[in-house]
């Protein structure tokens, strides 16, 4: 049978919980007096936390927060650019009106921006990872869940309290945050409404004062445990004390697809064309979204002065393959980490292939959602490796584009054939065996299916690795193979399986022709698929 808490235990599970929500410290005295450890607004003697003097001792300059960007967000190169200016300016701003408090005086447009792109091409990303470079509390929501009143749906001023919330009640780290509300689109006007648009018109009226500046309430009045609080409040006190955030230096980005803007853009550019006389050029989608203007957001259905305090404006591409094969092989937050990862928790070694991660993007490409086609299509081709293979002898598997378009087929050949796992690493090692002998010695190598399967063996056989292997075999074809390459120019060879059963005499045979070949003044072929 569960224990009934006691009264004492209740006040302190809700103290603790008010803490965390609001940052309001409340420390429950010997009789079960609730009294005041410290009020959530910082005092001007108190010295800033680690996270608030990171944030006001920001100083890096556009260049350095896009060179960031750049190792977590593939492509997206105009918007990378625009937020890191936005970021700079903001920042630096907030660091000036520390420094000198009479600045908070001066006339000064808050870099807000209102972010346009399809679903999938990073923009939460983009804004969460600025958020965590700066070090301020990020707060990211839907605003189809907000309406005007707040009595049916969210209110928008709860966004401010979260940003207390995830500043653990710092309140004066919380008022440097960033807001990132999305599907902004979502509560643009229709313009067929009759009557009062109270999730559209009204939400963003609400949105306009928090845009510019405006007092907010920590405590909500239609949120029970803003009641609690404020019942531990008046027993201490006898009085309700008023606890405000000011939104001046909060961040505001908004961002949506805007899937009909683009025929609103268009009219306006065939009419302006026409005009003029001129005619008009047809292009996609996307070429007219990023010539849009405050103008279109206002016919879109956005109020003028709620367009007016998002001065920036950027636009995101559509992903293309070659973007996505990026963000595979090259982004710091690339989901092949998480699955490496994965694996490796049951003791297995994935490695990933280039062919694989490009047949890996172009699956994602045909999903039309984005970055996040590919989670769908790794989930769908891992799920059953996840199940099977910590469970079998496979401990180490290539991830090539045979096995990304045929999962099932290759998952059965790694759990019932031995000499096939073999081969698929002995492939992956001997890619990294060329890789390495030409960072040396500028030459390439290729090996075919029959010199693999021959090195397999015989590495098998020598209880060796296949990299062990060639190395053994092929010691002296470094200084050889320059030989050959200052001879007839050539830097690209095949080993074949014959290379390995006799490395010496093959090697010999190549460098005694490319010297006959000098002697007769002709340069034998350089192409792969010709041995000297």
């Amino acid at each position: 049978m569960n224990r009934i808490p006691t009264f004492e235990e209740l006040q302190q599970d809700i103290a603790e919980f008010l803490r965390k929500k609001y940052g309001v410290n409340v420390q429950v005295g010997l009789h079960g007096n609730p009294a005041s450890a410290g009020d959530a607004s910082r005092s001007s003697e108190e010295a800033p936390s680690e996270r608030l003097k990171r944030v006001l001792e920001f100083r890096m300059t556009p260049k350095e927060v896009k060179a960031y960007l750049d190792r977590f967000v593939i492509g997206q190169e105009e918007a990378k650019r625009a937020l890191s200016i936005a970021i700079c300016d903001h920042y630096n701003f907030i660091r000036e009106c520390h420094r000198n408090p009479s600045l908070q005086e001066a006339e000064y447009t808050k870099q807000n921006v209102l972010m346009v792109g399809p679903t999938g091409v990073g923009k939460t990303y983009l804004i969460r990872t600025l958020a965590k470079l700066v070090g301020v509390p990020f707060v990211k929501a839907d605003a189809t869940k907000f309406s005007e009143t707040g009595y049916v749906g969210g209110n928008v001023e709860d966004l401010v309290r979260d940003l207390v919330y995830q500043a653990d009640g710092d309140v004066e780290l919380a008022q440097y945050g960033i807001i990132y509300l999305d599907e902004i689109d979502k509560i643009a006007t229709p313009p067929n409404v009759i009557g009062r648009d109270v999730s559209g018109r009204g939400v963003q009226m609400n949105l306009l004062k928090l845009l510019e500046e405006t007092e907010v309430d920590l405590i909500s009045p239609y949120d029970p445990a803003g009641q609690m609080q404020a019942a531990l409040e008046v027993q201490r006190s006898g009085k309700l004390p008023r606890r405000k955030i000011n939104t001046r230096h909060i961040l505001f980005i908004v961002s949506g697809a805007f899937t009909d803007l683009a025929e609103i853009v268009k009219k306006r550019v065939a009419k302006t064309r026409i005009g003029f006389g001129g005619n008009i050029e047809r292009g996609d989608d996307a070429e007219y979204l990023r010539q849009a203007t405050s103008e279109d957001f206002v016919r879109f259905g956005f109020e003028p002065e709620f367009i007016g305090r998002l001065p920036v404006h950027v636009y995101c591409h559509p992903l293309t393959v070659d973007h996505l094969f990026e963000i595979l092989r090259s982004s710091e937050g690339s989901i092949v980490r998480q699955y490496e990862q994965a694996f490796r928790a049951y003791g297995i070694e994935v490695h990933f292939e280039e062919e694989g991660l490009r047949a890996i993007a172009e699956q994602a490409h045909a999903e039309q959602t984005g970055a996040r086609g590919l989670v769908t299509v790794c989930e769908r081709i891992f799920r059953n490796y996840k199940f099977e293979l910590p469970s079998s002898e496979v401990r180490e598997f290539v991830v090539d584009r045979a096995l990304v378009e045929d999962p099932e087929g290759t998952l059965q050949r790694l759990l019932s054939d031995p000499k096939f796992r073999q081969e698929r690493i002995g492939h992956l090692a001997l890619q990294r065996f060329a890789e390495e002998f030409r960072r040396e010695t500028e030459i390439s190598l290729h090996f075919d299916e029959a010199a693999v399967r021959a090195l397999v063996e015989r590495a098998t056989q020598e209880g060796i690795t296949v990299e062990e292997t060639a190395r053994r075999l092929l010691r002296d074809y470094g200084h050889g193979l320059r030989l050959i390459r200052r001879n007839t120019g050539q830097d690209t060879f095949t080993i074949t399986r014959e290379v390995i059963e006799s490395p010496d005499a093959v090697l010999s045979d190549w460098i005694r022709r490319s010297y006959a070949s000098a002697q007769q003044g002709r340069l034998e072929p350089g192409t792969s698929d010709e041995s000297v």
